[in-house]
């Protein structure tokens, strides 16, 4: 285990608004962290019948499938800029509208397992490239949606976005994760 993993990124890394991700992580090793998360992911999203999937808490809300959607689409996002970063790339990257990726994902129309089985295997390519990166690289900065954040910090959020939107789903939707 190397230590630039277990550092937790400073509030200076990365936008304020992604502060409660950050927290939400527990210290340690980001990356064994995002291996068990992604196992732990994968064996709940394993139970989810059709109906648990369509599921919506209220009717303006993303169904179960969309959220498992978005976390797979906005990790592939963030995972993105960290390689880009990583990569000595500082090219500013646009931001992206969630809103619009769910509304034309159609993943409503499609099978949980498959979702479960593209979400495994999004946080599988985020294990990896995060795992593969030598010390130096979890130093570098880029720009997103006009701020700047790490390659560390993009790890440590794309790690809480997950774990904030399974508690979510086990709050409000009432469906296990």
């Amino acid at each position: 285990m190397t230590r630039h993993r277990e550092i937790r990124p400073a509030a200076s890394e990365f936008p304020s608004c992604y502060a409660p991700y950050v927290a939400a992580v527990p210290d340690g090793d980001i990356v064994a962290h995002l291996r068990a998360e992604g196992e732990a992911s994968a064996a709940w999203l394993a139970t989810l019948d059709h109906a648990a999937a369509r599921h919506r808490y209220a009717p303006e809300k993303w169904s179960v499938a969309e959220v498992i959607g978005h976390v797979a689409d906005t990790e592939r996002v963030f995972t993105y800029r960290a390689l880009r970063f990583a990569r000595g790339d500082a090219t500013p990257v646009a931001g992206f509208d969630e809103n619009l990726f769910a509304a034309v994902a159609g993943h409503d129309e499609r099978e949980p397992a498959d979702l479960a089985a593209e979400l495994a295997a999004v946080r599988a390519a985020t294990v990896a490239l995060f795992a593969s990166l030598a010390a130096a690289a979890w130093e570098r900065h880029g720009e997103a949606n006009g701020k700047p954040v790490s390659v560390r910090a993009l790890a440590w959020i794309t790690a809480g976005h997950a774990l904030h939107h399974w508690r979510i789903v086990r709050e409000r939707y009432g469906i296990g994760g």
